[in-house]
């Protein structure tokens, strides 16, 4: 296949939803950043938006881990999507978690008037609970691809990310210093030992 061919591909697409999920450190906003500038190589009317309150890297870009960047527009809820999104081809929403669940409703009628829909956030929260609207969307999605970032401890592909500090608020905003990418098996092992300790100092 030439790179025409891929190109004309990317413009060809129908109306869909991609779902990018993951823990974190897994790759999900380089993936997404990847498949934007793709379509945007392609000719296509791209917009990519990510929640208001995500400001680690950049108020307005869509920054991954390790520093690629993309720009982008910063929304306070779901519908402002669909009120900036007219005659865009191509949309794309980083930390989707944080957004309410109307983002569901919003992603159908995006794919549904043919646009094509990237999201990406985590599955999870840091207690392994699934986050916001993602479990819905990977439920209506036409492409669901899981990325997974590698265990500190063990080097296995990780399955959730661990809290590092004592704060039970479910949005704590954090790099590496808050929270660590572990597998299932050094979750649980990290989970006993933080109950261990609990009972140690509550005696």
């Amino acid at each position: 296949m030439t790179l025409m061919d891929n190109l004309n591909g990317e413009r060809r697409r129908q109306g869909r939803i991609e779902v990018i999920c993951g823990s974190m450190f897994s790759g999900k906003t380089e993936e997404l950043i990847r498949r934007m500038k793709r379509a945007k190589f392609a000719k296509q009317k791209v917009e990519i938006f990510k929640p208001s309150i995500d400001t680690r890297y950049s108020d307005e870009d869509v920054v991954s881990h390790d520093k690629t960047a993309i720009h982008s527009t910063p929304i306070d809820s779901s519908g402002n999507i669909l009120l900036l999104a007219s005659d865009i081809e191509v949309v794309g929403i980083d930390e989707a978690q944080f957004l309410d669940e109307g983002l569901v409703d919003v992603c159908n009628q995006l794919a549904n008037n043919g646009v094509r829909v990237i999201v990406a956030g985590l599955d999870m929260d840091f207690k392994g609970i699934p986050f916001g609207p993602i479990p819905a969307l990977l439920a209506i999605a036409d492409e669901v691809t899981k990325v997974h970032a590698i265990c500190v401890k063990c080097g296995a592909l990780a399955y959730v990310s661990h809290r590092l500090v004592q704060n039970d608020h479910r949005v704590l905003l954090g790099e590496q210093q808050e929270y660590e990418p572990l597998c299932r098996d050094c979750y649980q092992k990290s989970l006993k030992v933080e109950r261990s300790a609990g009972s140690e100092s509550g005696k």
